[in-house]
């Protein structure tokens, strides 16, 4: 049996750039100390920081996007995410976490993608691989118990954010 894996490959950070940090306009679950307020803080987070996460925000449905500022597919599901993120900002916490990445490329990714959710850095992938996945990018859909709904290991469509926002929210 041949199991084939897509995922993406670091090649170069590029040029860093700086900016001013930004508010986080997407909800914050207000006792969830381990979500950041500032969509570019990048605080670390690990396998076992992941867990403690997922119990903070238990009540409210979230997603979590794993990316790198060098992952193609991960530039093109990130406009479809933070517009998602707009669109339901009242009911859905949007949490996005950086991996196997620096900050300066990554702050500016998000600046250029105007991302309006707080996001973590796992420099090590842990994080990642706590979830059963290898590569990038990679989005898992929890209900308001903390279930797992979907996870999608690769690019998300439109569709399939659609359909999985909708299960989240049922």
């Amino acid at each position: 049996m041949a199991v084939a894996l897509a995922s993406c490959v670091r090649d170069d950070a590029g040029p860093a750039t700086t900016h001013a940090t930004r508010r986080a306009a997407a909800i914050v679950v207000a006792d969830a100390a381990s979500v950041p307020r500032d969509v570019d803080a990048l605080e670390p987070i690990d396998a076992g920081g992941y867990e403690d996460l997922l119990a903070d925000v238990r009540g409210t449905p979230l997603v979590v996007n794993f990316w790198a500022s060098w992952c193609e597919p991960c530039e093109r599901e990130m406009p479809l995410l933070a517009a998602a993120a707009r669109a339901h900002r009242d009911e859905i916490q949007f949490l996005g976490i950086d991996i196997l990445d620096t900050p300066e490329p990554a702050r500016a990714f998000l600046e250029r993608f105007d991302v309006p959710y707080p996001n973590l850095f796992d420099a090590m992938g842990g994080a990642r691989d706590a979830v059963g996945s290898l590569g990038q990018p990679v989005t898992v859909f929890y209900d308001a118990d903390g279930d797992v709904v979907a996870k999608v290991d690769g690019e998300l469509s439109a569709d399939e954010l659609a359909t999985h926002l909708d299960a989240i929210t049922a």
